[in-house]
């Protein structure tokens, strides 16, 4: 458990320090190469549009980070007669929901919360990860990829100018690292060269990640179900897909997809309305 909570803290401040290198290395050094191109107009040129369209996918990955922190799902427990002992031990472990008229209710030591429609608990932001805050989490999964995705094609074109190098063979990405070791121990290679190869295979890494986890998080929406009913084998009502994609993005989703918005209200809580 201890572990669990240092993670809880290092992980959302190694987000953070890997966001701000990011925005430093296109806005000082990636996009102010772009300008060398005199053959673009100032107003089409590749800084400017590199740069506007980078601007947009931090904007929206961050944005909707905060809202996920935010967005902190609803401590169903205050309104729940947990009880004493053992009934609050089976709530510890996961393996009961007393009241099971909340379906997928569970509580998270870390937050000690009881979450309705708890999927996860993400240590990136530190959160749990449930029907308040689960739209703006795939769109900072969705959008984190893609800034990743952009960073990279940008650090491969600057690495291609300044070592004048090709990437057009499909193994120069593979054998990239390697030969960048060997160079930089004997000193053909200089320590700002090394650190942005080193950062071309963390963006890649962390893009294809997010990817993965949006996709897999958006297959089981479609199926009306979430990580943790998966986990624990638990049976869902069949309903139409169109129906479960509602559920978590609205009606509103295109406004969602754009810019950060907070998420629709929960159905426990229009439940609680009637």
């Amino acid at each position: 458990m201890l572990v669990l909570r240092l993670l809880n803290v290092v992980a959302p401040a190694y987000f953070l320090c890997i966001s701000l290198v990011t925005f430093v290395l296109q806005i000082f050094v990636f996009i102010p190469s772009m300008f060398r191109d005199p053959s673009s107009t100032p107003l089409f040129s590749p800084a400017l549009l590199h740069g506007a369209l980078f601007l947009f996918l931090s904007a929206n990955a961050l944005g909707n980070y905060v809202l996920v922190i935010q967005s902190s799902p609803e401590d169903l427990g205050k309104d729940l007669n947990l009880g004493k002992g053992a009934e609050v031990a089976d709530w510890l472990d996961g393996s009961r929901s007393p009241g099971s008229a909340l379906p997928s209710t569970h509580f998270c030591r870390l937050c000690a919360r009881v979450t309705q429609r708890h999927d996860h608990h993400c240590f990136f932001t530190g959160n749990c990860i449930g029907s308040k805050n689960m739209r703006n989490f795939i769109m900072f999964c969705l959008y984190t990829s893609l800034a990743c995705l952009d960073s990279l094609v940008a650090g491969m074109a600057y690495i291609s100018a300044t070592l004048s190098m090709s990437f057009a063979d499909p193994l120069a990405f593979l054998t990239l690292l390697p030969q960048s070791i060997s160079q930089f121990f004997s000193g053909d290679l200089l320590s700002s060269e090394m650190f942005v190869i080193l950062m071309l295979y963390l963006w890649l890494g962390i893009g294809l990640a997010c990817a993965g986890f949006c996709c897999h998080q958006m297959l089981l929406i479609l199926r009306g179900q979430t990580r943790y009913q998966v986990r624990k084998g638990m049976v869902v009502r069949s309903r139409p897909w169109r129906e479960n994609l509602q559920e978590v993005f609205g009606k509103k989703w295109l406004l969602g997809l754009l810019i950060p918005v907070l998420n629709v209200e929960s159905s426990y809580r229009r439940q609680k309305e009637k």
